[in-house]
């Protein structure tokens, strides 16, 4: 009996975490449509107003790994409680500001509070639920993800069609009414009580800060990363109780797989940045279409994924990557080959790439819990969330040069339109590093490790 009651908080727990995944998901997107409105009101350049979603992503990024470390240490209700808290005082003020660099101030405080949340998502499945049900929940809590991605671009076009665009901050507001369950729900684990290395911790957030900001204004930013690096490796190895114990590093699937999951998503960005822009380059949708173009790909994902995670259980996580590897293949060809046909065959074959991405989100995520040790598995999958956010900057950053790129010829044979040649090209190239990377996975990963029965 006891068993069963704990069992139905975990799953009421679940619930509430994958709400609040996608309220921070949307978070992410809201202001991305109306930046062109907040430039147009403080008299921005498209630099500056970039910032409000730069800033957001890079704190966001950083954040991650660092709540993953105090999740190690101290309550995660308490972490939570913290986050919620500090991300709808930063709505409130967001929503007063009257200002360009209050307005920035506040999504900046938003990205600080809205860290928790990946973090705590990550690690609700590994502590409440058996490794056996870990795909499962997984999925679930991913749910939020496709959502957030669904609605946000919806919910800030009918927003903005109707009040001022500072009612988007208004949105985030409702995770008050999650912080009740969490309480309720949570329990009072914690970690080793040992001392926090915040230098360490410091020389990690600089090295992420000068390789993101590298991505958008030049190399003399990745050399100071690769400085900030250097420093934060001789620290981890030089301390009693460091940030990260190297030891992490050390173990060879932990790498491979962080690896791994830094290529695909780096590629699996493509799906985000890449689509608006072809939609309107070579679809010529208007832009209050494009959003909605998206979605279908989306809501497929969220109704997909906790059937992804259960079959991650019941056949193993190498099954769910093999499957998700070929949605991805068959998606990257067929847009390269009709990238100018019809805008509906468009919708359609990006919920073969977003069903693909979500299953392989599934996959990466139970494969690194796996090899984690109870006590830092906080900020192993920290550093997981984290390197996701770097490996999409860079990925965009690259994605954005090649589209500038005039294209003389296509580069795939079955192109059936000239139109759009250099977004061919670019998802011709893509399709091919998931065949590598399938390849790869089959003769190293999945040979080497014997994870066919985890």
């Amino acid at each position: 009996m006891g068993n069963m009651i704990k069992k139905q908080a975990s799953e009421k727990l679940l619930i509430i975490m994958m709400l609040t995944v996608t309220f921070s998901s949307m978070s992410i997107l809201l202001f991305n449509f109306v930046l062109p409105l907040i430039s147009e009101e403080f008299q921005l350049t498209n630099s500056q107003v970039s910032w409000v979603t730069s800033a957001y992503t890079l704190i966001y990024g950083i954040g991650t790994a660092t709540y993953g470390k105090l999740a190690d240490r101290y309550k995660l209700k308490n972490l939570l409680t913290f986050g919620l808290i500090l991300f709808s005082f930063a709505s409130l003020l967001g929503f007063f500001s009257t200002s360009y660099w209050l307005l920035l101030v506040a999504r900046c405080l938003q990205a600080a509070g809205a860290a928790t949340i990946p973090a705590t998502a990550t690690l609700i499945p590994i502590r409440y639920f058996p490794i056996e049900q870990r795909g499962t929940a997984m999925g679930t809590v991913f749910v939020g993800t496709a959502l957030g991605s669904a609605l946000g671009p919806v919910i800030s076009a009918l927003v903005v069609s109707v009040v001022d665009w500072r009612w988007l901050f208004c949105i985030p507001l409702f995770l008050l009414l999650t912080l009740p369950f969490f309480l309720k729900y949570l329990g009072d684990e914690r970690g080793a009580d040992t001392s926090l290395d915040w230098l360490g911790g410091a020389l990690l957030a600089l090295t992420v800060a000068q390789v993101l900001l590298g991505v958008t204004n030049g190399a003399g930013w990745f050399i100071g990363g690769i400085v900030a690096s250097i420093l934060f490796i001789i620290r981890i190895h030089s301390t009693k109780h460091p940030f990260v114990q190297p030891k992490l590093f050390k173990d060879k699937k932990y790498s491979t797989y962080l690896v791994l999951a830094f290529l695909i998503t780096g590629i699996g960005y493509s799906l985000f940045f890449l689509t608006p822009l072809f939609l309107a380059d070579v679809q010529k949708l208007p832009a209050s279409l494009i959003g909605f173009a998206m979605v279908p790909a989306a809501v497929t994902s969220a109704i997909l994924n906790r059937q992804g995670g259960k079959l991650a259980d019941s056949k193993g996580t190498p099954n769910l990557f093999f499957l998700a590897s070929s949605l991805l293949i068959v998606c990257f060809f067929l847009l390269s080959t009709l990238i100018g046909s019809n805008a509906l065959y468009m919708a359609l074959f990006l919920i073969f790439g977003n069903v693909g991405q979500s299953f392989m989100m599934i996959v990466m995520s139970k494969s690194i819990s796996t090899t984690l040790p109870k006590e830092h598995a906080g900020v192993g999958m920290g550093l997981l969330m984290m390197q996701n956010f770097i490996s999409g900057s860079i990925a965009m950053g690259i994605y954005g040069r090649a589209v500038d790129i005039e294209a003389s010829s296509s580069w795939n044979p079955f192109l059936q339109s000239s139109n759009g040649t250099i977004y061919s090209n670019i998802f011709l190239v893509l399709g091919i590093l998931h065949v590598v990377i399938l390849i790869v996975y089959k003769l190293k990963v999945h040979k080497k490790y014997k994870i066919l029965n985890d």
